[in-house]
């Protein structure tokens, strides 16, 4: 069984790495058809269209332009998520995705933050460097 450590990831706007992420999430959903017929005992189900959406978690960096400043709202971009690293062989997720939103946050004792939400448009594709 194959264990990685959340610090051996990183995220990438197309083949731009994303500065100072902290922590991202990716959710995969399929939608269900009911295709149950007259006569039959217990409801069935198809499955039918897939989605996917998330977040980057990340300390906030304006002169990161080519990552976060190129994740702005409204924008398409080449999503790539690493959770174990970008050497050759390593598994990671890729597709077109919509920036949906942006907090960026600061308090008095702590790191001003920017969480980036989005969602996917078309298929999430599962692929190795």
């Amino acid at each position: 069984m194959a264990i990685h450590k959340g610090s051996e990831g990183l995220v990438k706007v197309g083949a731009n790495t994303v500065a100072e992420v902290r922590s991202y999430s990716i959710d995969e959903t399929a939608d269900t058809v009911e295709s149950t017929s007259m006569g039959d005992a217990a409801k069935t189900f198809e499955s039918s269209l897939t989605s996917f959406s998330g977040s980057v978690e990340c300390f906030w960096d304006e002169t990161d332009t080519t990552g976060q400043v190129a994740m702005s709202i409204g924008s398409s971009i080449t999503l790539n998520l690493y959770p174990e690293g970008a050497t050759s062989g390593d598994t990671y997720y890729t597709g077109t995705a919509i920036i949906t939103g942006k907090t960026v946050s600061g308090s008095h004792d702590g790191l001003v933050e920017a969480s980036i939400s989005f969602q996917g448009s078309g298929a999430l594709t599962i692929t190795t460097v």
